[in-house]
């Protein structure tokens, strides 16, 4: 994953800020995909091994549970940088849930314990992009309505690319299926 983060303009020298949970192998990744050999002192071996780099903002949220399974607080662990640099999302983790929950509800190749498993990491990330492009274009999303004070009506629906000014109306599937997509690359 971090290694397709990388290919993207936007962070191909260091990794953006980086909110986890306490689970998987991100740390170890980080340094692998974007750290960098030491520069060699001319004293004793020449370094081999990637370090971390200064400027990194790498958190992790750690849930502590009970022995019944409730949770009762959540632990902040500063893994790069430093606690005065990075922005706090409070002491959650729920939009990231939310997001992926969000997204096992709209792809079936998502879902836990299924039959409508991809076999072919091609269409899994067909069936990603698809699941994107529904929930931006053609999706209106709650919290981002605009309330306005009219006799016909007291909010204006938005999805999220109204809202960050992409689209002037929520598209229907019709019309993102009628889009002809432009090519940005020359090559």
């Amino acid at each position: 994953m971090w290694q397709q983060v990388k290919q993207r303009d936007s962070h191909a020298d260091s990794p953006p800020p980086v909110l986890t949970d306490g689970w998987g192998g991100h740390r170890e990744a980080l340094v692998e995909v974007y750290g960098k050999v030491p520069a060699y002192t001319g004293h004793g071996r020449p370094p081999t091994r990637k370090q971390p780099v200064d400027g990194w903002h790498y958190t992790q949220m750690v849930k502590q549970r009970d022995a019944t399974g409730n949770l009762i607080g959540v632990k902040v662990r500063v893994i790069y940088g430093d606690e005065t640099t990075l922005s706090r999302t409070g002491d959650r983790t729920s939009y990231v849930e939310r997001t992926n929950l969000t997204s096992r509800q709209m792809t079936g190749r998502l879902v836990r314990k299924t039959l409508g498993f991809s076999k072919r990491v091609e269409m899994l990330k067909a069936a990603c992009i698809w699941e994107d492009i529904m929930y931006n274009l053609t999706r209106s999303v709650k919290t981002l309505r605009i309330e306005v004070h009219e006799e016909s009506r007291r909010w204006i629906q938005r999805s999220p690319a109204m809202a960050a000014g992409l689209a002037d109306h929520i598209w229907s599937i019709r019309d993102v299926l009628m889009m002809i997509p432009v090519p940005t690359n020359t090559i």
